[in-house]
């Protein structure tokens, strides 16, 4: 044969297999987390949770890179731009990869410029306020909102944040008004909070439960149908009478065209570690709740944050929320 021909050969087989050995032998070097937040916040205190037992599952480091600004917007832009070869993922929130869709004109597609990779954590928000404000329950938190029309301000950790959101539909069950003060995440907002700059916040349990705990803040309800047992003294909306509202739950993705059987090794990596009895300990200490296996899976997760779209955007957009 040919000896100019075994060669091209060779390069052609090399080329061909390339790829394949890249994915099977992936990773060789530290993976990075992007968090769309800043430090301090729900996501980031989550995906810290996850960083050390996915590490040590996976064989490399896994290293957060908080990117905050624009409500996630800069943060996911990034993963959206990274190369596709599994050394970049991304955790995200309901807001980061749903509602901001809704709220901000973005330079990438949420459901086409993402692989998504698995559903991680669901927690319920609540409402908490500075500890010096004089009220002791909700309803005595209503009746002093509504005294003090126009002149309570309530942070959040952006234009159509979770808390925002929540902090609009609060408004109109309960006839109060008050101001919201958007931050650069709701680490700045919760600072803030416990300084006595702001009255409110509707935020993650992951977020405000130490603080609560610790009684430098107060807590008022659970955003959701059930008490958490973190903090089973705090009631819910519904005990209340109020409506359940929401809650926030978190995603792994990574870009379009990372290859499959490397989303796989993350999926693997990171459903093992919420099996772990540690991690979900700690996760559990943050209010978080892990879902049942069936929806640990990049179909699952994908499925799921299509119908959260068709869900929540007909309602953001119908309330005139803009990202700035």
């Amino acid at each position: 044969m040919n000896p100019r021909r075994l060669f091209l050969g060779a390069i052609t087989c090399v080329a061909f297999l390339a790829p394949a050995a890249s994915a099977e032998t992936w990773p060789t070097r530290p993976v990075s987390m992007i968090v769309p937040a800043s430090a301090g916040g729900p996501t980031d205190a989550i995906a810290r949770v996850l960083a050390e037992p996915m590490a040590a599952r996976l064989g490399q480091t896994v290293v957060i890179d908080n990117v905050a600004g624009a409500g996630g917007t800069i943060g996911v832009g990034k993963l959206a731009r990274a190369t596709p070869d599994g050394y970049t993922l991304g955790i995200g929130q309901w807001s980061h990869y749903v509602l901001n869709g809704a709220t901000y004109t973005l330079q990438y597609d949420l459901l086409k410029d993402f692989a998504p990779i698995q559903l991680l954590t669901n927690g319920p928000l609540l409402l908490v306020a500075r500890k010096t404000l004089p009220a002791d329950d909700l309803k005595s938190l209503i009746a002093w909102l509504k005294a003090n029309a126009d002149k309570a301000s309530a942070g959040t950790g952006g234009v159509g944040a979770p808390g925002h959101i929540s902090g609009i539909f609060f408004q109109k069950q309960t006839g109060t008004s008050f101001a919201f003060v958007p931050y650069r995440g709701t680490g700045p907002a919760l600072r803030d909070l416990m300084a006595g700059q702001i009255d409110l916040m509707i935020d993650q349990a992951s977020n405000v439960v130490p603080q609560i705990q610790a009684g430098t803040i107060k807590a008022f309800a659970v955003l959701s149908p059930q008490r958490l047992a973190s903090t089973p003294n705090v009631p819910t909306v519904d005990e209340a009478g109020l409506a359940g509202f929401l809650s926030v739950w978190h995603g792994l993705w990574a870009p379009r065209a990372v290859p499959a059987d490397v989303i796989a090794k993350v999926n693997a990596a990171a459903a093992a570690s919420l099996a772990d009895p540690k991690t979900r300990e700690k996760l559990a200490a943050l209010g978080q709740e892990v879902p049942p296996p069936g929806q640990q899976n990049p179909q699952a997760l994908a499925a799921f944050q299509k119908a959260e779209i068709e869900k929540w955007w007909p309602i953001v957009k119908a309330a005139g929320i803009k990202g700035e």
